[in-house]
């Protein structure tokens, strides 16, 4: 099984904490050079001294605020402007607050269409001519389980994350002739700060302990217990390896087992 990313340049969309940090680990552990993209750039100089360089690998980072896609589309441009090929986008960015669809103001969903759908088309506009030339490339969109079954108490998140995956099913489509694969890896409840968020904001609506929220959280996954990032970070890293070529335009869930739906 070819798992080598050695050459392989991947950038990783904000990768100073939680799955996206997991996911720059574990590629740079196959050998890519990752490029981390996060808005804090002293926490991006600290993430990058905890990447693998064992392979040679040369990493770097972009500076970048997904909540403006003009500031995004200026640092991916001006990396490609030096010459530089990205072989994998890892697309990912933080989840907005919780709450009822209906009581959403409408500033709520287009702020979020702008962090989530217009961050990741700008990113992929920007390097799939690179990917095309190299006749390789990963995208990789990190969305939700509620792309495939709304989750309470999350609707404009179930929104625009159905959004992306419908785009990105789309892609799918479009570049597959050039050797591109596009698929969609969903989290389910996995050891970090926005499920931390998701429990504490349960707990607060249900008038209940996060302890009491986290015991019912983990009684409806089969495997009994709160999934680790790195998990996580493993299959988003072999989706990006030559061995995971012929899988495109899927949903794939990391969550235990937890959905209910196929």
């Amino acid at each position: 099984m070819n798992l080598d990313l050695t050459g392989r340049t991947a950038l990783v969309c904000g990768s100073t904490q939680g799955l996206g940090l997991a996911s720059a680990m574990e590629l740079a552990l196959l050998g890519a050079h990752v490029v981390l993209m996060a808005r804090n750039e002293n926490s991006l100089q600290q993430t990058l001294s905890q990447l693998d360089t064992s392979k040679g690998q040369q990493h770097d980072y972009l500076v970048a605020d997904f909540a403006h896609p003009a500031m995004v589309e200026q640092a991916i441009q001006g990396y490609i402007a030096k010459g530089k090929t990205i072989h994998i986008l890892v697309n990912n960015s933080g989840g907005p607050a919780g709450g009822k669809a209906i009581d959403a103001q409408l500033n709520e969903f287009v702020n979020t269409f702008q962090q989530h759908l217009l961050c990741n088309h700008v990113l992929a506009q920007a390097v799939v001519p690179g990917m095309k030339a190299s006749c390789f490339g990963r995208i990789i969109n990190i969305i939700s389980t509620s792309v495939k079954q709304p989750i309470a108490g999350l609707g404009v998140s179930n929104t625009i994350r159905g959004a992306v995956a419908n785009w990105s099913k789309t892609l799918a489509t479009e570049l597959g002739p050039y050797g591109i694969t596009v698929n969609n890896v969903l989290p389910g409840f996995t050891q970090t700060a926005r499920a931390e968020y998701v429990i504490k904001k349960k707990a607060a609506d249900a008038g209940k302990s996060e302890e009491n929220i986290l015991k019912e959280l983990v009684a409806e996954i089969p495997a009994g217990r709160i999934g680790q990032p790195q998990e996580f970070g493993a299959v988003v890293a072999f989706l990006s390896t030559p061995a995971a070529g012929y899988v495109n335009g899927i949903n794939l869930p990391v969550d235990g087992g937890r959905l209910t739906c196929l």
